[in-house]
């Protein structure tokens, strides 16, 4: 056996594998670094690029809720003074930007006037309940249901004047303006059809004649944000401007029967 081995050439003593590939060999020994470093990097730079665009869509389409609550009374009282009497406000409708990170941002409304706010709205929609529950109670309508229904009815509009002004932006080729932005925009609805219900739990008659008024001015308040967004956005604002035209007098006389629809007031048996 010995001497077969030696004739052999001690072939029978060598481990088989030592004819390898030397390419195999070659990716064994570097493999496991190449791939962890390549797969390190790309997973990097994916989660990295993912980051990026998950901020930037959000900060798009939903922006940060916080900055919408900056406000104090007197930004409350001049921004009421805007929407309810916009034939009134000699200033600018342009919103102020500052530099923050290196980038432009908008100031808070507590420092600009022309800065949207949820709070108003809010603010708004729930004087809206309360004056509707009032005014149901004086006609001898209050019931829980009927309170809800009325709820309901604020929610749909206002759901409602988003999607309107969602696809007034789109049309006019300006799809990208912050959702929150648009929500405030469509709350603004809500002071002046609060004031004509109370109004009119008064003076019954003169409710027709108040309502048309904020309908009117609640118009022209979106009009003209409506026009600085556009024109702050849109490269195809000024293409066309007899069309942008129909759209934003579509916006002012859609707030007359949204408004009355929130304005009127029925008891649910």
């Amino acid at each position: 056996m010995a001497e077969m081995n030696i004739d052999l050439g001690g072939l029978a003593g060598r481990p088989t594998t030592s004819q390898a590939d030397p390419f195999q060999s070659a990716l064994y020994g570097a493999g496991p670094g190449l791939i962890r470093s390549g797969l390190g990097a790309y997973s990097e730079k994916f989660l990295g690029s993912s980051s990026d665009f998950m901020q930037s869509n959000i900060t798009q389409y939903l922006s940060n809720p916080q900055y919408y609550f900056q406000v104090n009374n007197q930004y409350v009282r001049n921004k009421l003074k805007v929407v309810l009497f916009p034939f009134l406000h000699r200033g600018h409708w342009t919103r102020i930007t500052e530099p923050v990170g290196g980038r432009l941002s908008y100031k808070p409304p507590v420092q600009d006037i022309n800065a949207p706010d949820l709070y108003i709205p809010l603010m708004a929609f729930a004087t809206y309940i309360v004056v509707a529950g009032y005014a149901l109670g004086v006609l001898g309508r209050f019931t829980p249901v009927a309170l809800t229904i009325q709820f309901t009815k604020g929610l749909l509009g206002w759901f409602m004047q988003v999607i309107l002004i969602k696809a007034l932006l789109y049309s006019l080729g300006s799809g990208e303006s912050p959702l929150l932005d648009i929500v405030a925009y469509a709350g603004y609805g809500f002071a002046g059809t609060s004031l004509a219900m109370l109004v009119r739990i008064f003076w019954s008659y003169s409710y027709y004649f108040v309502l048309p008024w904020f309908c009117i001015c609640t118009g022209v308040f979106l009009v003209k944000t409506m026009k600085r967004v556009l024109q702050g956005v849109s490269r195809t604002y000024e293409r066309h401007p007899s069309r942008n035209h129909y759209f934003l007098l579509f916006l002012v006389a859609a707030q007359f029967p949204m408004l009355f629809w929130l304005g009127n007031i029925k008891g649910g048996g």
